[in-house]
């Protein structure tokens, strides 16, 4: 399809390649409108054999609950030809409930296609920036990571795991995501090498002869024995090369607990090994993040908190028609006032 979608008749001839491709959009595909809804492709149609093509409107998006905004840079990219104004608010920045995030002014036609993405978009990548930022908050002074690629669909999981640091996390799992972020990726290795490799310190010994300077000397320390036990074995094999232990206790055998977490602080302490950091993960929240970070915990990987977190409601409504204020039932015509709003476009 090059172009983009203006009538139905572009639609029903349109036709995916089905076979050989993964289901999720391409970029191109998103620019030229195949990932908007129907609806606003047949409004496009009539307005421009009514010869109202070129009316000139003003829409606002406001969200219906309060978060932590992302997504900005991405449609800013799907505005990049339209020749509209647009004004935001920024990146990373808090937002309350009904209050106008974005807004934007220019010919219907040059922008209505995209309400569809512009408002996924918002919603997406929002819901996870605020899931993160409620994780980091209840984390306070300690770092948060973000490991939720796995429970999505990989052609978002960057968009995620980007959304997740500009809600506040310290870092990022996903290659791509990381980078898109400014980051480079975080991570030490899974229990897949333990298994393979068949035992814990053997795997402590090679990450640390085999992975270059930079990378944290941080071991997995739950897979074959007790984790106090084997935090203990692979902190007198490493001695101060040992950065930290992860706890990644599976819920089979109860999670990572408070109790654990002590007595393994305490453990350490006692055998000269007070350098040694605790990063735990495996289905952390805000609640159990704080319990655990009073317990002793220095670290936190959190996974599908922020990767299952709810997309933020976003509205786009059109406030004004030719410079007059107009509105649908239930909504105030006019601009409304937000002197957060910044020109962006």
């Amino acid at each position: 399809m090059k172009g983009k979608i203006k009538s139905l008749a572009q639609v029903n001839a349109f036709k995916p390649n089905i076979e050989g491709r993964l289901f999720s959009a391409e970029h191109e595909e998103i620019i030229n409108g195949a990932t908007t809804d129907v609806y606003f492709v047949k409004t496009q149609e009539i307005l421009e054999k009514c010869g109202l093509a070129d009316t000139a409107v003003t829409v606002e998006i406001f969200s219906r609950q309060e978060g932590i905004l992302a997504g900005v840079p991405e449609i800013l990219k799907m505005f990049e030809d339209c020749s509209v104004e647009m004004w935001s608010l920024q990146e990373g920045q808090a937002f309350s409930e009904k209050e106008v995030i974005l807004r934007i002014k220019g010919k219907y036609c040059d922008f209505g296609i995209y309400e569809t993405a512009l408002l996924g978009v918002l919603a997406s990548s929002s819901g996870w920036a605020t899931a993160a930022r409620k994780a980091k908050e209840a984390a306070e002074d300690k770092p948060v990571f973000c490991f939720g690629a796995r429970h999505v669909h990989p052609a978002v999981a960057p968009v995620m795991e980007r959304s997740a640091v500009i809600g506040g996390a310290d870092g990022a799992s996903c290659i791509l995501g990381a980078k898109l972020a400014g980051k480079e990726p975080s991570g030490t290795v899974p229990h897949a090498v333990f298994l393979i490799m068949g035992d814990s310190v053997k795997v402590a010994k090679a990450y640390h002869e085999i992975m270059p300077s930079g990378e944290p000397r941080t071991v997995l320390v739950d897979t074959f024995k007790d984790e106090v036990e084997e935090t203990m074995r692979v902190a007198e094999a490493m001695g101060t090369d040992l950065q930290a232990v992860r706890l990644d206790t599976p819920s089979e055998r109860g999670g990572v607990t408070p109790g654990l977490i002590k007595e393994l602080r305490a453990r350490l302490d006692q055998k000269g090994f007070q350098h040694v950091g605790i990063f735990v993960s495996g289905g952390l929240t805000p609640e159990r993040i704080s319990i655990l970070k009073e317990a002793g915990a220095d670290a936190f990987g959190v996974g599908s908190y922020i990767s299952g977190a709810s997309a933020i409601d976003m509205t786009m409504d059109i406030k004004e028609v030719e410079g007059k204020p107009i509105a649908k039932r239930g909504r105030i015509p006019g601009i409304t006032e937000n002197t957060r709003l910044i020109k962006i476009k």
